[in-house]
């Protein structure tokens, strides 16, 4: 369950010289529905929706004091896994120099912040999903702070999304529990291109206990990244109908969802990541991202499925690695089948078990002296 944003007490704390500490626990999110090219600044030519997973997740700690001299230029300093990490500082930047007019407080502060992920990052796991809005999450919770102004919950993390936006599309999801739609969907309300909105679910419903095999096939870092993937959509021959089959596939989706008709989830799903890929390779000559053993685990997949009549299906973000959907009541059956037959494709026979998550959690607001 999302946290309580704030303590009370912590918001009235005098500034003065304190060193305030925020840390967030993020998760990663699988999209079902793929958010593919965007237009302006991280907005969408499509619609997406997504799985928020639980454990897959990015733990990040912004640490801030007021500045001796006000400067206009952002000071900061970006930690990962301990060791200062300039790529990822330079991306920071450019999200913090953007968001100085939306949060003009952030120059009469120094920042440091400190990332880490369970998970390997940049092969296709959405790090940038969760790390994005980690760091989303520490900036509206300093905001609170620095302002004395709470925000109602539903405000608050609507924010959030926004700003995580600001640095990946799909962060936008990552500030959500269970099943999230990102983009301006007629048949959505409230939805917007701007920030994500989460899909209610009754609480009887099966999609509770969705859970996910995260197969590694290779953990090394992909050749196209997916900010240079969006950006050769742009003039890329089949932008157009690429839109409409992705809107047509997520009024689909959330049908299927809402009449628990698992079949054509898994279709759409499983069409909608072959299509991402068909993408790729039509983008760029390094855009084969899917390697042998990827092609192995689907088509083992769907032999299992023929063979075993289980309501599981796969999807594949913009890397190698699979991710195995299936329902927590599958899972005596389903465990065998990975450890057996998957396990061998898997590199160094690597997999994640994760299931559908709650969303982010706020970890330690505290005071340093």
């Amino acid at each position: 369950m999302q946290k309580s944003y704030f303590q009370k007490e912590l918001i009235n704390k005098p500034m003065s010289e304190d060193i305030i500490n925020i840390t967030w626990r993020a998760p990663s999110n699988i999209a079902l529905v793929k958010y593919w090219g965007k237009s302006a600044h991280q907005l969408p030519d499509n619609g997406s929706l997504s799985i928020t997973l639980e454990r897959s997740s990015t733990t990040t700690s912004l640490s801030f004091k007021k500045r001796q001299k006000v400067e206009k230029k952002i000071s900061f300093e970006y930690y990962f896994h301990g060791n200062r990490q300039l790529q990822f500082e330079k991306k920071t930047a450019q999200i913090l120099n953007d968001l100085v007019a939306k949060m003009p407080f952030l120059t009469d502060y120094e920042l440091v912040f400190r990332s880490e992920n369970n998970f390997p990052h940049s092969t296709g796991i959405a790090s940038s999903a969760s790390s994005m809005s980690a760091l989303a999450l520490c900036l509206v919770s300093m905001e609170e702070i620095v302002n004395k102004k709470k925000q109602n919950k539903d405000d608050f993390f609507r924010r959030a999304s926004f700003i995580a936006r600001m640095g990946s599309g799909s962060a936008s999801r990552s500030v959500y529990g269970g099943i999230v739609t990102w983009g301006n969907i007629p048949f959505i309300d409230p939805s917007s291109d701007e920030y994500a909105t989460l899909l209610s679910l009754p609480k009887e419903s099966r999609f509770n206990h969705l859970m996910d095999i995260i197969l590694i096939v290779s953990s090394e870092e992909k050749l196209v990244s997916s900010t240079a993937g969006h950006a050769l959509m742009t003039s890329h021959p089949y932008k157009e109908g690429r839109i409409a089959q992705a809107n047509s596939h997520l009024k689909k989706m959330v049908d299927a969802i809402r009449r628990d008709n698992y079949e054509l989830i898994g279709e759409i799903a499983e069409n909608e990541a072959l299509s991402l890929h068909a993408l790729l390779m039509t983008s760029s000559p390094d855009g084969l991202l899917l390697k042998p053993n990827t092609l192995h685990i689907i088509e083992a997949v769907k032999r299992f499925r023929r063979e075993s009549g289980l309501d599981l299906f796969f999807t594949i973000d913009a890397g190698p690695n699979i991710h195995l959907i299936y329902f927590e009541d599958q899972r005596k059956l389903v465990l065998p089948f990975v450890q057996n037959v998957l396990t061998p494709f898997c590199e160094d026979g690597q997999w994640i078990d994760d299931r559908i998550g709650n969303g982010p959690e706020l970890l330690s607001p505290q005071i340093e002296f």
